[in-house]
């Protein structure tokens, strides 16, 4: 079991989280993920830096660890001919160790400029010929493209890397979970899910690599980080698609009413306890993931990445 550790872009700035996977690489931490968002899920989280200028100083403060953005939506904000470009570009500074996660997107991030937000078949399908399109300027050479979708005319990416990135795509649902397996180059969700898991791997993705991720609030006062947790992440308690198609921080955060810090404290593993820590890992690695990357809300990072570099990530490395 790989243990990768996860860059949040809603909470933290940039050189906040450049510093944190300084951090990470010396602690032990054997990949990054990365979020791609334009807005918080809530005020309270404060930040939303651009991913992609984040990655190119990762390049820089990181010598051995692989990144890959967990996940870029290609398909209704930015035109997946520019994120193509993007990601060629940061694979071009990170050789041999960018990865590009994508998914279906959320309102939250992707109405920005008054588009509709289609249904969920629709995305999937935007997400698909998206993936075409990237796959397709990343041979090299001009290209023409025509679909359902997207257009693209005379278009040539110069900077390329040896090799394309591999794309790895979310799914928390069994239509997600198939089009990853189908398409992709490997499988990413947020849940130790195994029958999700061998749905993409029955569905085409065989051994190819699967991801999973979880945050914890890591700290000496248990109350504390309780009601740092609930403050920050009360939307981690929200079910069914609400994540996808609530529209701006405000919605979140009316929603989150519903939620109780139990709910919370629950779902994450708030303070000293190093235990539920190795048992969430223990979980992904029970139910078949290959990577799994951990998130440590609301600071005290230098006393969290103490605790994994000594007693953590030795036991699962």
């Amino acid at each position: 079991m790989r243990v990768g550790y996860f860059l949040s872009c809603e909470e933290y700035g940039p050189l906040e989280l450049l510093e944190q996977a300084r951090m990470a690489e010396g602690a032990g931490f054997e990949a990054l993920w990365i979020s791609d968002h334009y807005h918080p899920w809530n005020d309270e989280q404060g930040q939303s830096p651009f991913v992609w200028s984040v990655i190119g100083g990762l390049s820089q403060v990181t010598s051995r660890i692989p990144v890959y953005t967990a996940v870029t939506c290609p398909t209704i904000r930015i035109h997946p001919a520019v994120i193509a470009q993007a990601a060629a570009t940061s694979a071009a500074m990170l050789p041999g160790r960018f990865g590009l996660g994508v998914g279906s997107g959320e309102a939250l991030n992707e109405h920005i400029f008054g588009d509709a937000w289609p249904s969920t078949d629709v995305r999937l399908e935007m997400l698909e010929e998206a993936i075409e399109v990237m796959r397709l300027l990343w041979e090299g050479g001009v290209s023409d493209y025509e679909g359902r979708h997207y257009a693209v005319e005379n278009a040539r990416i110069y900077t390329l890397p040896d090799e394309p990135p591999p794309i790895l795509v979310s799914g928390f649902g069994p239509k997600a979970t198939q089009l990853a397996g189908r398409i992709g180059d490997g499988y990413m969700n947020v849940a130790p899910d195994a029958d999700l898991l061998n749905l993409f791997r029955s569905s085409g993705g065989g051994d190819k690599p699967a991801h999973g991720a979880f945050k914890v609030c890591y700290g000496e006062d248990e109350a504390e980080r309780r009601k740092t947790a609930y403050r920050l992440w009360a939307n981690e308690g929200l079910p069914g698609e609400l994540a996808q198609v609530l529209p701006t921080p405000r919605h979140f955060e009316q929603a989150t009413q519903l939620v109780t810090e139990e709910m919370i404290a629950e779902a994450i593993p708030c303070g000293p306890d190093p235990e539920p820590h190795r048992e969430t890992i223990r979980q992904y690695d029970e139910a078949g993931y290959d990577e799994v990357y951990v998130s440590q809300i609301g600071g005290n990072m230098e006393a969290f990445f103490e605790l994994y570099r000594e007693e953590i990530l030795p036991e699962f490395r």
